[in-house]
């Protein structure tokens, strides 16, 4: 006896939603049924919010942030201060924003050095980070880049590109707030009592 699936037009739906990063066929089917039956679900404005997204988002010409039209709402706020945070993704910029803490610029790399993966240096925005430097008089670069290998690599080349041109700096790493010693790796330790300071 044949084995009964859905409908080939739902088995597309299944298959494009399965290559969202973190969607499994079960999830994937889950939420393609609810699209197709839910009475809340809308798929003509879901498939236009997508099709004006992909159409209208574009990398920022300056700092590689979302931007509409030209430069970023970031970019365009002139009161920031001569500070380049650097990340890999331009997702990494609003976690930054919403600490309410930084006030100066970005700069997305677009990636972290990995010579598994065949990313080079020419691979990244480090050109144009380098030319920021100069033309914004920039006063110190903060590099924000993840704690794994090929952020501590790209990181260190970044330092050695940058030494002498302005203040270079890490963001500190350790443990979490509301973090807890037991659930601590040796490495966080280790960062967290090489990045520790005084209490005023």
């Amino acid at each position: 006896m044949a084995r009964i699936e859905y409908p080939e037009t739902v088995g597309a739906l299944v298959d494009e939603l399965k290559r969202l990063p973190g969607v499994g066929p079960r999830s994937a089917e889950r939420m393609a049924i609810w699209l197709l039956q839910n009475p809340k679900a809308d798929p003509a404005e879901l498939s236009s919010a997508l099709v004006r997204a992909k159409a209208e988002v574009q990398a920022c010409g300056t700092c590689g942030f979302f931007a509409t039209q030209g430069h970023c709402a970031v970019c365009d706020t002139s009161n920031r201060e001569p500070l380049l945070c650097v990340v890999e993704q331009a997702t990494d910029v609003l976690p930054m924003e919403r600490s309410d803490v930084f006030k100066g610029r970005y700069h997305c790399l677009g990636g972290k050095l990995s010579p598994l993966d065949n990313v080079t240096p020419d691979d990244l925005r480090i050109g144009s980070m380098l030319k920021r430097i100069d033309d914004e008089d920039i006063e110190e670069v903060i590099l924000a880049l993840s704690a794994d290998v090929e952020g501590e690599a790209t990181s260190n080349y970044l330092a050695g590109l940058l030494n002498g041109k302005c203040t270079v700096t890490r963001i500190a790493q350790g443990l979490p707030a509301g973090g807890g010693l037991e659930h601590a790796d040796a490495l966080t330790l280790a960062r967290a009592l090489e990045g520790r300071r005084g209490l005023d």
